[in-house]
């Protein structure tokens, strides 16, 4: 048996795994939690939602999921019924909600990933609020952190990354991110293995350029470890200030 054969044949006990690690160190859901998942139509919301409808026995936590997916005017390439009728087996509730991303910009403007990800944040919280959910579940994994914080620093100058767990001063609802202790490779594995992938989409837009770069240069820094990612990861929770933590 091939050592990569061997690595995808457990990739959905490791992303259980890792994602009940996530949740149970950062206390990301608690008994009678409502947690709403951004179900994007992609591999990692797509393998985000089937862990956490498998995690109640290991984190020992009743809580409530359904998810909800945003629909814009740029990007008709995601099966939605695919993946209603995957997240009818799980056993959780599904939703689409139609938001005219491009036709909201004012003129002049163009459509980027920023632009895009306030529309669609805006809407998951005023959902969340009306039908009382107080997590929203969203599906970055441990190397869109890492890659959002060389980015904010470089760029920006700012030390900063994605939180894990985000609460929010003026809503009742917190966002977190289950899947902070697992590689994309990971879930790209488990999503072959789940027969995901067939579920999932793409956006248009893709990665920009700026972030496909620093992707590379974590690469070579690291050497694409995995564990040198995570020990990176947990240098960011180790300072005077959790840079995974935000309230």
């Amino acid at each position: 048996m091939s050592g990569r054969f061997f690595r995808r044949a457990q990739a959905g006990t490791i992303v259980r795994k890792l994602c009940a690690k996530a949740v149970l160190e950062r206390k990301l859901i608690a008994e009678g939690d409502r947690v709403l998942i951004a179900a994007s139509g992609g591999k990692d919301s797509t393998v985000l939602a089937w862990a956490l409808a498998g995690l109640r026995p290991a984190i020992r936590q009743n809580y409530e999921l359904a998810a909800l997916h945003i629909s814009s005017d740029f990007c008709a390439c995601c099966k939605k019924t695919i993946l209603s009728e995957r997240m009818e087996e799980w056993g959780i509730p599904f939703s689409d909600l139609f938001v005219p991303v491009i036709g909201r910009l004012k003129e002049g403007e163009k459509m980027n990933c920023y632009w895009c990800s306030t529309q669609r944040r805006t809407e998951l919280l005023r959902y969340a609020m009306e039908k009382g959910f107080n997590k929203i579940a969203l599906g970055h994994h441990l190397d869109d952190i890492l890659e959002t914080f060389f980015m904010n620093m470089t760029g920006r100058g700012e030390l900063s990354a994605m939180p894990v767990v985000l609460k929010y001063r003026k809503y009742p609802v917190s966002l977190i991110r289950p899947l902070a202790y697992l590689e994309e490779r990971q879930i790209i594995d488990c999503a072959a293995e789940q027969n995901i992938l067939k579920a999932a989409c793409t956006c248009p837009y893709g990665l920009n350029s700026k972030r496909r770069d620093i992707r590379k240069r974590i690469a070579d820094f690291t050497g694409n470890s995995g564990a040198v990612k995570r020990r990176m990861l947990k240098a960011l929770s180790s300072g005077p200030v959790d840079l995974l933590e935000e309230g």
